[in-house]
């Protein structure tokens, strides 16, 4: 059990510690992930930034993700064969709006960096199925990027084999392989939710 995300940025940060200085950003999933992300940036000397993508999730269980939105981009899994293009449409429509508005409210002071040619470690506090995570390295890799490397803290074995067998990722760091996963939050005894106002002030600490 890890006591919040910042011990598990820092622990994370031990065992990436090859990458200290390296031609590397680490980029954190908002808002949960930026925590973990800045312990990370912070103890490596990398720069931070964030995935701006978020999953496009069923009509009947908004938490399994069928897709993944970015600012120019889609990709969406197969089991969308039974939801209507309609639905897609207009989440997707929803989701570039809160994106246009997270991207505007995060880079205030601080432009996006270029992820081509570099490594790319992203970072979430936990992952569950595996859906969202696959979904946005899909995105990512659109952008070019020399390598993609996941690090969370958390996640269940079956999670962790299904990013491992993507063509796209060339590594995948977790430290609590867990085999009776139910959910995240039982791992940390500290797991409240990161609200935006606090998300852009730990984004905007890492220069």
């Amino acid at each position: 059990m890890f006591t919040d995300r910042y011990e598990a940025g820092k622990l994370l940060a031990e065992e990436l510690a090859n990458y200290k200085g390296k031609d590397a950003v680490v980029l954190a999933i908002p808002r949960g992930g930026l925590p973990v992300g800045a312990v990370i940036a912070k103890s490596l000397g990398l720069p931070l930034d964030i995935a701006l993508t978020k999953k496009i999730g069923h009509p009947f269980n908004k938490e399994y993700a069928i897709g993944a939105v970015s600012l120019n981009s889609i990709v969406l899994s197969e089991e969308t064969g039974n939801v209507s293009p309609e639905y897609i449409a207009e989440e997707t429509e929803n989701i570039r709006n809160l994106l246009l508005s997270r991207r505007d409210a995060y880079y205030k002071n601080k432009a996006p960096s270029s992820i081509k040619d570099k490594t790319v470690i992203l970072v979430d506090d936990g992952i569950a199925t595996g859906n969202t995570i696959l979904a946005t390295i899909k995105l990512i890799a659109q952008e070019n990027p020399k390598h993609i490397l996941v690090a969370a803290p958390v996640s269940p074995l079956s999670a962790i084999l299904k990013i491992e067998e993507s063509p796209l990722v060339s590594e995948v760091l977790v430290l609590e392989q867990a085999n009776n996963f139910h959910a995240i939050g039982p791992y940390y005894m500290d797991f409240n939710p990161i609200t935006d106002q606090e998300a852009i002030k730990i984004f905007n600490s890492i220069k």
